[in-house]
């Protein structure tokens, strides 16, 4: 076969045509790393060549290319085209690895030398996740330049997708990412790496989306291969049968190619112009394999049955050729360019589509022989391949055979943790009518099992649910089916329904399994929303039935769960118990249960006002969490330190911390919470009104559906005070009222500061001073024998708003709450209440309100609340504390500094409303500034941006609208 002398590409095939655009695209992005890149194409359209011609680029400019690919039938091996494609990669250069690589040691044994020592391998599915994460981003940062291409992403495993997703979130510095796939075989409604990827800022990259080839890049296709013989009439045949889809052009022209060229063979352009195939594939295909010898047809037709790369020894054994047959016959498929090296040693068909055509016109009795013969081989084989063994025992008629094989393959998965793989086979087990008795109760437990940390767990629920209403599984089988449908209802959006699923197990598990019952009662101890009867119920049965229990661990998860709600009522008991939990027991399970208690006493001790006790228990339970190998609890430490530096005015960079924090864990509500009630301070802090705004409605709604309370308090205190800034007391009594009915029920009064006092300022605003006055005395009647400083701050604002009348009273109990606000440690809200009282004074004439607002001037200063700071620097101005140098300096046609803030508000579209809550006017006022603005730029409203390029230089400008 002649395919001319301009044929050949970089790797000895067809000329490159068509793609110089997307390929300068390619080269642009990962020359520009980080970077992630989107290949997108469906079947034969050239995504895999686009690939290797810009690697063939890259490798020349010193940059390492490491390539995996996802397959159809893959085994139980998590992160398998991410680890093979690590396992490729050139070390020569490379003098150490951070120890946080030593993870990796399992998966590249061959490697292992040149790897630090594995740590301690974390228990929890998601703290394996990010030890996995940790040490895939180290290798690679160790790597320098470099390109990882994962292949086929249709073919993906949910395991491997959220490495990948989790990855293309924070690359390494010199990393580039190509992801490769076909948009049409991903899930419904699927995205490649998930509806939850966004490209991330400070990334370069883009998504390629490749389309058929037009007719005159098939023409030059054409006489690249076949030279002179390439007319103008067989380039528009080509185009016409392969539709621009380059991976059929090449296959006719194959064709040709060994044909002799048409000149060779007078009727080859007619044949190939009549053929009624769509797309010429089955022809060409089919055609070539006619001309084969015997051991090579056997051996394509293996191949196909087989469906993924093979070795050449088992292509044939299964084919029954001897090895130095089956190798010629290989040699004349590579020669024929039916069959392709994918790997060091393993072949395949040159595409799936191929693979699909040769398969179906393999007759159907011999099909079946060569299943048969692959289960034989395959069993031969070291590690077994379960899952292929698997499909081809069904795909050869054994359906008993293939319920044995498939479960085999399902514990296999379960064993190394890949419970992507074994769910679907589980799914279509539990669907076969002939699985009955105890292998069904089984399949269903272990689907059960694996249910609750899927990313599928939708399509698991829907059989789970089925099952339940199966009468032939035992009662105890079907309540720890409802056990696992109510955990992955919780865990997968925080379902409240999963507690009624939960609630339910326990009547099916208390008597056959008692310990799951138990861990059934601790999940409902922590339904915080039904009240502290309810949760303290469930917490007194799950203390009396495991007394009975010889399980050690699951005792310390009892007691973790007690004095998490201690601490969530403020009880001052919770401390000395806290104090005596075991920091060195011998049973690791127990310690990993002191870290989870540790810090969810820290969590809450934070809402509590115990802001130092918080700091130092958090950080001891990351320091344990660390020596157990618990990265979620070390990851909500790290939350919880973020939290306090967030309340102690350490503002700086505090965004980008939480932004960090988000990516480590994306799917955590909590994290992306905690980030907005943040982000809502700090832009109501610098006059960003509508940027608070969005920040903790996002909260709220999170606190709400999650039923994470005290995020829902905070959201809504927040959210109130910003609605009163604002002028929009209706609104802000709703949202007051909705969250105080939730603090009501869950007896939060422990952790409602915040919200207290702007719902007592919320109602007085809407003339409801007695139902002001109910929800201060509730309020305090809640916090009787609490241990609970920032509400009991908060509660003394509130009752200096009450005291509206009296200004002397209020300001008296606004430097008090100031005081305490001060020795929690906390001076925004310190600043704040000092503010109150200075107000308060200003209404009693103005005598004593400076001295307040000047120590509020400096602490809003010093935690960067710039318009907190601007307000309170305009009442000193009033007061004649700052003064105004003598007269006013004329700046005729010539913008004066306030107006300079103005223009700049203006031109970044800002409303006379933002500028008004920016700069702290009058509307009046506003208008007045804005017309002289308009007058001296000659210009209106639409025209300033384009004539006023600078920005506004006092508070931060406001978002637009």
């Amino acid at each position: 076969m002649d395919l001319g002398d301009g044929a050949a590409g970089p790797d000895g095939r067809f000329r490159f045509v068509g793609r110089q655009r997307e390929l300068g695209q390619l080269l642009a992005a990962l020359r520009r790393p980080p970077a992630v890149v989107l290949v997108e194409g469906e079947a034969g359209i050239g995504k895999s060549r686009l690939v290797r011609e810009a690697a063939a680029v890259l490798r020349a400019e010193r940059r390492q290319v490491l390539t995996g690919l996802c397959h159809p039938l893959r085994e139980p091996f998590p992160y398998g085209p991410v680890v093979d494609a690590l396992r490729k990669a050139d070390l020569a250069d490379v003098t150490g690895f951070p120890p946080t690589a030593g993870a990796l040691a399992p998966l590249l044994p061959d490697l292992a030398g040149r790897l630090p020592d594995p740590p301690q391998q974390p228990t929890d599915a998601s703290g394996r996740r990010f030890q996995l994460l940790q040490a895939v981003r180290s290798y690679l940062t160790a790597l320098g330049p470099a390109v990882l291409v994962v292949e086929d992403l249709h073919w993906i495993d949910d395991a491997t997708r959220d490495l990948l997703l989790l990855l293309a979130r924070d690359l390494p510095p010199q990393l580039g990412l190509v992801l490769t796939y076909r948009a049409e075989d991903l899930p419904p409604k699927g995205a490649v790496l998930g509806a939850v990827y966004h490209h991330p800022p400070g990334t370069a990259g883009s998504v390629i989306r490749l389309g058929p080839l037009l007719e005159p890049e098939v023409r030059e296709l054409a006489a690249a291969a076949l030279g002179p013989s390439a007319t103008a009439a067989l380039g528009a045949a080509l185009y016409r049968r392969s539709e621009g889809l380059p991976l059929v052009a090449e296959e006719d022209l194959i064709t040709l190619a060994e044909q002799g060229g048409p000149h060779g063979r007078p009727g080859a352009l007619e044949r190939l112009r009549d053929a009624d195939a769509p797309h010429g594939l089955r022809e060409a295909v089919t055609g070539r394999l006619g001309m084969l010898s015997p051991d090579a047809a056997a051996i394509a037709e293996t191949s196909a049955v087989l469906g993924v790369a093979a070795p050449e020894e088992l292509l044939a054994d299964v084919a029954g050729l001897g090895r130095e047959r089956g190798a010629e016959a290989v040699i004349e498929l590579l020669r024929a360019s039916l069959l392709r090296e994918a790997d060091q040693g393993e072949y395949a068909l040159r595409h799936v589509l191929a693979q699909q055509v040769v398969y179906r016109a393999i007759p159907g009795p011999a099909r079946l022989r060569l299943h048969q013969r692959a289960v034989e081989a395959l069993r031969a084989r070291t590690p077994v391949p379960l899952m292929q063994i698997a499909h081809h025992t069904l795909a050869a008629g054994d359906r008993a055979g293939w319920l044995l094989r498939a479960q085999e393959a399902a514990d296999q998965a379960i064993a190394v943790r890949d419970g992507a793989t074994a769910a679907p086979l589980l799914r279509r087990m539990l669907d076969r009518p002939e699985l009955a008795g105890e292998a069904r109760s089984r399949a269903a437990l272990a689907l059960a099992g694996v249910a609750a940390n899927s990313l599928d767990f939708r399509t698991d629920a829907l059989v789970l649910r089925r099952l339940l209403d199966d009468p032939g599984l035992p009662m105890e089988v079907r309540g720890e089916i409802r056990l696992g449908l109510g955990l992955g209802m919780l865990n997968e959006n925080a379902d409240p329904a999963g507690f009624d699923e939960v609630e339910r197990a326990v009547g099916n598990l208390a008597a056959g399994r008692p310990g799951l019952a138990v861990r059934a009662m601790v999940a409902l101890a922590l339904k915080e929303a039904e009240g502290p009867a309810y949760t303290r119920a469930w917490l007194e049965r799950a203390e009396d039935a495991v007394r009975d229990l010889d399980d050690e661990a699951m005792k310390a998860a009892v007691h973790a769960t007690r004095l998490t709600l201690m601490a969530c009522q403020g009880d001052p008991a919770l401390w000395g118990l806290t104090e005596r939990l075991p920091r060195h027991p011998d049973d690791r399970a127990v310690l990993r249960q002191t870290a989870r208690a540790l810090q969810n006493v820290a969590d809450t001790a934070a809402y509590l006002g115990h802001d130092r006790r918080a700091a130092a228990l958090s950080a001891e339970a990351g320091q344990i969490a660390a020596r157990v190998g618990s990265p979620i609890v070390m990851f909500l430490s790290h939350g919880t330190g973020l939290r306090l530096d967030a309340l102690a005015g350490r503002w700086d960079g505090l965004e980008e911390r939480l932004d960090a924090l988000v990516d480590e864990y994306p799917t955590a509500g909590g994290a992306r919470a905690e980030r907005a009630v943040v982000g809502g301070t700090l832009a109501a802090a610098r006059g960003r009104h509508t940027r608070a705004l969005e920040h903790f409605h996002e909260a709220f709604r999170i606190g709400a559906d999650q039923m994470l309370v005290g995020i829902e308090l905070r959201a809504a205190a927040g959210l109130t005070s910003l609605h009163l800034a604002r002028g929009e007391a209706p609104r802000a009594w709703a949202v007051a009222g909705q969250a105080v009915d939730t603090a009501r029920r869950t007896a939060a009064w422990p952790r409602a500061a915040g919200l207290v006092s702007a719902a007592v300022e919320a109602a007085l605003a809407c003339d409801r001073r007695s139902a002001a006055e109910r929800l201060a005395a509730e309020a305090g009647q809640g916090l009787d024998g609490c241990d609970a400083p920032a509400a009991a701050a908060d509660l003394e604002v509130a009752q200096g708003l009450l005291l509206d009348t009296d200004p002397a009273g209020a300001a008296g109990h606004f430097c008090g709450a100031a005081r305490r606000w001060r020795g929690i440690g906390r001076p925004y809200e310190a600043a704040r209440a000092l503010e109150r009282a200075g107000d308060a004074w200003r209404g009693a004439g103005g005598a004593g309100a400076v001295e307040p607002l000047t120590e509020a001037l400096a602490l809003y200063t010093e935690v960067g609340a710039t318009a907190d700071a601007t307000r309170c620097g305009r009442v000193l101005t009033d007061l004649g504390a700052v003064r105004r140098r003598p007269g006013r300096r004329g700046y005729g046609g010539s913008l004066s500094p306030r107006e300079h803030q103005v223009a700049g508000l203006l031109a970044a579209g800002a409303t006379n409303q933002r500028i008004a809550e920016a700069l702290f006017l009058s509307p009046r006022t506003v208008e007045n500034h804005v017309a002289k603005v308009l007058r001296k730029l000659g210009t209106d409203r639409k025209g300033v941006a384009a004539v006023y390029p600078e920005r506004a230089d006092g508070p931060e400008r406001p978002d637009g609208g």
